[in-house]
């Protein structure tokens, strides 16, 4: 893989990330963070199609590497949606 092929890989996630923490409602990640989370969501949403006996739908090819662009913003949607359930301020009666 060379730099420029990571670059692209990057960029994907990035973008993946952000549909995805978007599409669950937290908007303010930040560069960094929609990168992690394309990472995140496309072993997450892989690793869930595999389980499921689903298609790896829309992949993108970058160099050797495949990168699932469906499953990546699925995983990060319900990554974020698990992490936000999770660590909600709990209402006090």
């Amino acid at each position: 893989m060379t730099v420029g092929h990571f670059i692209v890989l990057l960029v994907i996630a990035g973008v993946c990330g952000s549909i995805g923490s978007g599409l669950a409602g937290h908007r303010n990640v930040g560069c960094l963070g929609s990168i992690a989370l394309g990472f995140i969501g496309a072993w997450l949403g892989r690793w869930l199609s595999h389980v499921l006996h689903l298609p790896e739908a829309f992949t993108v090819h970058v160099g050797n590497e495949q990168f699932p662009i469906l499953w990546s913003i699925a995983g990060s949607t319900l990554f974020v949606a698990v992490i936000y359930f999770l660590t909600r301020p709990r209402a006090q009666f």
